[in-house]
């Protein structure tokens, strides 16, 4: 058995299986609620960005979004059939493409989101608020660890 520098072969395999099955199950939840509305994950993750954020240049939406980008573009050709988003150019650079969200989106979004955000709420109730504090702490720790060993 390889020992890492904080447990063993075992240990780090069971909390990859844990961490697994709790994202699939909590995301099951929250992509439920989401297809409710009409849209899939990366759809929404845009959306809320834009919302949250303001205007972003398109080419750089991918990196910011929680989930796989897929392809930005048609995702954001998507919102804007369903008048959620506009493309703007910019003014310094024509090059760059500005997604950002209209009226409609902002409006969709301050309905929806708070029941989302409740849905979500839910499906994690299985913790105290104490709990969630330390493995949101514990997850983000883990998170930066393996983001900068990852060559």
């Amino acid at each position: 058995m390889t020992k890492h520098s904080s447990g063993t072969q075992d240990e780090a395999l069971d909390l990859y299986i844990a961490l697994s099955r709790a994202s699939q199950w909590v995301n099951a939840h929250a992509d439920r609620d989401i297809r409710r509305h009409g849209l899939n994950r990366t759809e929404f993750g845009v959306l809320e960005l834009l919302y949250h954020k303001g205007a972003q240049p398109i080419q750089q939406i991918g990196s910011k979004v929680l989930m796989s980008s897929g392809n930005i573009t048609y995702v954001v050709d998507k919102l804007e059939k369903k008048q959620f988003v506009a493309r703007r150019t910019s003014t310094e650079d024509r090059r760059l493409i500005y997604a950002e969200i209209t009226d409609a989106g902002k409006q969709f979004i301050e309905e929806v989101f708070p029941q989302h955000a409740d849905v979500i709420g839910s499906a994690v109730a299985g913790l105290t608020a104490e709990e969630m504090k330390t493995a949101s702490q514990l997850l983000k720790k883990l998170g930066k660890f393996a983001q900068a060993g990852f060559k």
